[in-house]
């Protein structure tokens, strides 16, 4: 049993160079990569644009006027990140997904941080994950990335867990009297039920029977790039891909119908549009693993109940990730207030999502 996504056989190798970038002066440190990836290009040309929607990391673009679709992403690994981001399973992630057409090329890796493909498209909203056209668009998607086969013949084992618990260990020492940041004491849920409702989860929903499959982990609405030209969908962002529960990566994308800045969970997908999404879901998923088309009333409603018990796991992970976030990042978000937001939406449709039953 293991969680490593395996590279396939005969992929190219990854470029390194030895640069570091401050991510307080990101454009210096893009150009200097430029000079290695693009020699033709007259550096004095070359035009920058800052991406400011990433919560993670910093993000700039590069490109020269004579062939603007050429656009260089040069990605710069947020402070600390490293603690909540594996970057070595998120270049495998990034290798396997691009060989099977689901990402674009990773052009180098340097000291603090990735350059790759810009992807042609627009990132996504709140109103666009609803549309029927492009919801239909993401589950297919979804189940083409979820039916890659990136292990090495061992049965692959969900991450969640092991990273849930990561995650809590490195906040743990916040909920002390010591804690530098009072907002925690007062506004979030003691470590004690903390402890708690993570026992509880891993018992309840491993038992759920959710297939474990090649997931992305974080589909928010602005990873999701939709090029209306070749009228598709690609995901974008792989940090936290992983093997983990099919159920998991799809409840967690219909959390992010409530949107990130702001969340409204009023905008949570009705059990109708879900079964929209699901069954298209479900259609592609069992022809990209040859296994028929015909979607039984019994598998539709089986995925709905564990898709919703899952979304319980994904407010839980966001929560303390974004309590970590509060302590180290540099970037400009109150990562506290969202931590409280997830932590209450858990608790608060935990009753009756507890109360769904998989059918006999």
């Amino acid at each position: 049993m293991e969680t490593e996504i395996h590279v396939p056989v005969g992929s190219p190798a990854i470029r390194k160079f030895p640069i570091f970038v401050d991510e307080h002066n990101v454009t210096a440190g893009a150009l200097k990569l430029m000079k290695e990836l693009r020699p033709a290009w007259d550096i004095n040309l070359v035009k920058t644009k800052l991406f400011t929607d990433g919560t993670t990391n910093k993000l700039v673009g590069c490109y020269v006027e004579e062939t603007p679709e050429d656009v260089v992403l040069v990605r710069v690994y947020g402070n600390k990140t490293e603690l909540i981001v594996d970057r070595d399973n998120e270049l495998k992630s990034f290798q396997v997904l691009h060989a099977n057409g689901c990402a674009p090329r990773l052009y180098c890796t340097f000291q603090n941080g990735i350059c790759y493909e810009f992807m042609q498209g627009d990132a996504l909203g709140t109103q666009d994950v609803r549309d029927p056209v492009l919801l239909r668009l993401i589950a297919r998607e979804m189940a083409r990335i979820h039916a890659i086969h990136a292990h090495n013949g061992c049965i692959p084992k969900p991450n969640l867990w092991i990273k849930m618990r990561k995650y809590f260990s490195l906040v743990a020492t916040e909920f002390t009297d010591q804690a530098s940041n009072t907002r925690i004491q007062q506004e979030v849920p003691s470590q004690e039920v903390l402890e708690q409702e993570m026992a509880w989860m891993k018992e309840h929903l491993s038992q759920l029977g959710s297939p474990v499959v090649l997931c992305h982990n974080d589909l928010l609405c602005k990873n999701i790039i939709y090029n209306i030209k070749e009228g598709h969908v690609r995901f974008i962002d792989y940090e936290y891909s992983s093997y983990n529960y099919q159920a998991f990566d799809i409840g967690n994308h219909f959390n992010e119908f409530a949107g990130m800045s702001e969340p409204d969970y009023d905008l949570y997908p009705s059990r109708e549009m879900q079964l929209e999404w699901l069954h298209t879901y479900l259609q592609a998923y069992k022809l990209f693993t040859k296994k028929g088309e015909e979607v039984s009333e019994r598998e539709l409603e089986t995925l709905y109940v564990q898709v919703n018990k899952f979304a319980l796991a994904s407010h839980f992970f966001w929560g303390f990730w974004a309590l970590i976030q509060a302590k180290y990042s540099t970037i400009d978000f109150d990562f506290l207030g969202y931590a409280v937001l997830r932590f209450n939406q858990y608790f608060k449709t935990k009753p009756a999502v507890m109360a769904l039953k998989i059918p006999e």
